[in-house]
């Protein structure tokens, strides 16, 4: 919008220029030739009346008489000739050789007076009044030009911040705050945007409020048909009621998993909301708890993060994130294991990679290896799965990178550094990670 709103301006500036300036620089050009003519020819009357006065007086005329009237005081300088009625010719003031502008006017007495001036003088003075006229055009373009940034800066950077809201509603952040940008349409925006974001937060606790009532009523009558299935497998006599009565137990006891993960991702999202923490911090936490389980058993563990990289998640999921990942790593990997941050791509996002000098995922293994109950034989499966819902719940995706030597890769959404985060971001929505050591 930035870009069009210049555009705009610009085109809208140089047509007034163009068609304003062009009329008036020729205009004005011609305006100063004749008013140099009309001043030769006010000049050539007084040295008629001066020719005349002289006669009559019967005063001698002279070659000096005329050089009052050959140019001065601003003057172009002009060449003076009078032939009298008698023939006599009289002359003062430069010769004149080139193409000239001249007047001539004839006295009562029959004398003729002519005035000569130098054509180049005359374009010269309205040449001047050209250049003044572009002059001041140029300082018009370069004042519509700045008028234009300012406007386009007051109209663009409020819907920046739009962008950067919408962005954290998306991410999880249900109640981002704007300041007033004084546009109205863009105001009317904003505060539709954040009553949508109270309906969203609304809908969501209600929903999130629905699956824990749900849990909680489900596990009780589900933990007394365990039981009594249970009983009814030790007691029974007959084989078949025993088969039967597991078989009922296991299906039982998956809808007993459903229950507890639903009640998990529940509390979970009841929690809080995705913020803007520094990457550093979450990634020394995890440094400090593995480093010396890594010396342990002779690895390495290597962090290379930006501590200006900021990024949208929730502190808790990500440090989970990262801690399944630096464990798969040390349970699976060999070698030292590196954990560094890049940037991802023009949108903002920011990539963690976890990753080693291992022998890497198996070929069979790697399409799979996000699915749960899929391991390699040395884990139960899950901890990628869960790894995998709680970097999505933030907005956010985890990948295999790369399978020789294994990568795995966190993209999270990044925090713009060109915007206020006072203005952006709810307030005291910068969190620093609490540094407590698992015991």
């Amino acid at each position: 919008m930035r870009r069009r709103v210049l555009q705009a301006t610009i085109a809208a500036v140089t047509v007034a220029v163009v068609l304003l300036g062009f009329p008036l620089a020729f205009l004005g050009a011609q305006l100063v030739r004749e008013n140099e003519v009309r001043g030769l020819e006010v000049r050539a009357e007084s040295v008629a009346r001066t020719v005349d006065f002289r006669l009559e007086q019967e005063i001698t005329l002279s070659d000096r008489m005329l050089e009052p009237y050959t140019g001065g005081d601003g003057e172009v300088a002009a060449s003076v000739t009078v032939r009298t009625a008698d023939g006599e010719t009289y002359r003062a003031g430069p010769d004149v050789v080139d193409r000239t502008v001249a007047v001539r006017v004839t006295s009562d007495t029959a004398a003729v007076v002519v005035l000569e001036v130098s054509w180049w003088d005359v374009f010269w003075l309205s040449a001047r009044v050209i250049g003044l006229v572009v002059v001041a055009a140029v300082v018009a373009f370069g004042a519509g030009i700045a008028m234009a940034i300012w406007q386009a800066n007051r109209l663009a950077a409020p819907l920046v911040y739009l962008a950067a809201s919408a962005e954290q509603l998306g991410s999880g952040q249900v109640r981002p705050q704007l300041e007033p940008s004084g546009v109205e349409e863009i105001d009317l925006v904003a505060a539709e945007l954040a009553r949508s974001a109270d309906r969203m937060a609304g809908r969501l606790a209600a929903e999130r409020q629905f699956a824990s009532d749900a849990s909680h009523q489900l596990r009780t009558p589900l933990t007394a048909l365990s039981m009594r299935l249970e009983e009814i497998m030790l007691t029974a006599g007959e084989p078949e009621v025993r088969e039967e009565a597991r078989i009922s137990l296991e299906q039982v006891e998956r809808l007993v998993r459903v229950v507890d993960d639903l009640l998990t991702r529940s509390r979970r999202a009841q929690g809080g909301t995705t913020e803007a923490v520094r990457l550093v911090e979450v990634v020394r936490q995890q440094e400090e708890e593995w480093a010396p389980t890594f010396a342990a058993a002779g690895r390495r563990l290597v962090v290379d993060v930006d501590p200006a990289t900021q990024v949208l998640a929730t502190p808790g999921a990500l440090a989970q994130v990262l801690a399944t990942l630096i464990e798969n790593s040390l349970k699976h990997g060999a070698g030292t294991t590196t954990v560094r941050s890049r940037a991802g791509g023009p949108a903002r996002t920011v990539v963690v990679e976890v990753g080693d000098e291992g022998a890497g995922v198996p070929d069979d293994l790697a399409p799979r290896i996000f699915e749960r109950e899929v391991t390699s034989g040395a884990g139960t499966g899950l901890g990628l799965a869960l790894a995998r819902d709680l970097a999505n719940a933030d907005g956010g995706r985890l990948e295999l990178a790369q399978r020789r030597p294994a990568v795995f890769a966190v993209f999270l959404s990044g925090v713009p550094a060109s915007l206020r985060p006072e203005v952006v971001l709810p307030r005291g929505a910068m969190v620093s990670v609490r540094r407590d050591r698992r015991r």
